[in-house]
């Protein structure tokens, strides 16, 4: 606290009350705990998609004689 006002700096900068507001706003108007949930589920199963596309990918990459590299000759 500020010895002059008996405010905490906290209370004195426009910064930090901005944020509260903000943060009551998204709070207020922001999705439920149960819909939060479900997003979150959902980019769990995102990113389980994706690895998934990755593993097929370097599984076919991985088994394709075509792509294996070349001998060459040098002198």
């Amino acid at each position: 606290m500020t010895e002059e006002t008996g405010k905490s700096q906290r209370e004195d900068c426009m910064c930090c009350q901005a944020a509260e507001v903000i943060g009551r706003v998204m709070r207020a108007f922001g999705p439920s705990d149960e819909a939060s949930e479900h997003f979150r589920q959902s980019r769990v199963e995102f990113l389980k998609g994706i690895r998934k596309v990755l593993d097929d990918q370097i599984e076919k990459a991985s088994h394709n004689p075509h792509q294996r590299g070349s001998r060459i000759v040098v002198e």
